[in-house]
């Protein structure tokens, strides 16, 4: 793991890979639970491992396979977490009420959390962490499983956290929306980093052009699978839809995974 430093206001981090790129590890990394075998990293001037325990107390964390105790109500669970993040029972109780509000959930504060929906429990989750008062909270897949209106109920409850977020996610609509910054990683190495605009100005005045046929794939650079793909402008495009046989696609993050891991087959 080389050096990393993460220090910007309210800002957003989203690690985005293959499944197996490295991105629940480093963020079990970054959030002190394991130890990296080499390399340094801070969050917020604090060195992950040196000075990991005053660290804990200025982060929270939301870990990809996290689910409620399912007998507790919502506001059970938040005040249990709040008084093991060393809270006062006053405090727990008025920033566990403060959260659930603000997330829209106070009207489920009594209901058990195996009762909620799944959009429902995920909002739980960053309600933890907007209760928590955290600088920097840590999000890994926060929206995986849920249904399109479910995930942007999540995103909104993203939005409401004030304090550096750093998350994980498969989606690059999630990824384009929440991030100041995203970092592609694969086998834990860094391949690309910077914010959307910049990491998409390599297409600019570009669109992608898919084809399955064979006959046209020797104009195309990448094949993933069978599916062949090459970047083309807007005037290339239009000749290419007219001759027929080609799919035109406007680019988003997706196309990074194509141009820096894939490579024409044979």
């Amino acid at each position: 793991m080389r050096g990393i430093s993460i220090k910007l206001p309210s800002h957003t981090t989203t690690f985005i890979g293959r499944n197996g790129a490295g991105k629940t590890t480093t963020i079990r990394m970054l959030s002190t639970q394991l130890s990296p075998t080499r390399g340094t990293a801070s969050i917020n001037g604090y060195d992950i491992v040196r000075d990991a325990n005053k660290l804990r107390s200025l982060i929270a964390n939301i870990p990809q396979e996290a689910s409620p105790v399912g007998w507790l109500t919502s506001q059970e669970l938040l005040r249990i977490y709040l008084v093991a993040r060393g809270l006062s029972f006053k405090s727990a109780r008025d920033e566990a009420s403060r959260a659930l509000r603000a997330l829209e959930l106070w009207h489920s504060r009594n209901t058990p959390t195996d009762m909620l929906s799944g959009g429902m429990k995920r909002k739980l989750f960053v309600a933890m962490a907007l209760a928590a008062n955290a600088d920097t909270v840590f999000l890994d897949e926060p929206t995986t499983g849920l249904d399109p209106l479910s995930r942007m109920q999540v995103w909104s409850a993203i939005r409401q956290l004030d304090c550096d977020i750093i998350l994980t996610t498969h989606y690059m609509e999630e990824a384009h929306n929440l991030s100041d910054e995203v970092v592609l990683i694969d086998s834990g190495r860094i391949l690309a980093h910077g914010t959307v605009p910049s990491l998409l100005r390599r297409f600019d005045g570009r669109v992608r052009v898919e084809t399955t046929s064979k006959k046209h794939s020797v104009r195309m650079r990448y094949n993933i699978s069978g599916t062949y793909i090459s970047y083309v402008d807007k005037a290339e495009a239009e000749e290419l839809l007219d001759e027929g046989g080609y799919t035109i696609k406007p680019v988003t993050l997706d196309d990074l995974f194509i141009v820096n891991g894939v490579s024409l087959e044979s």
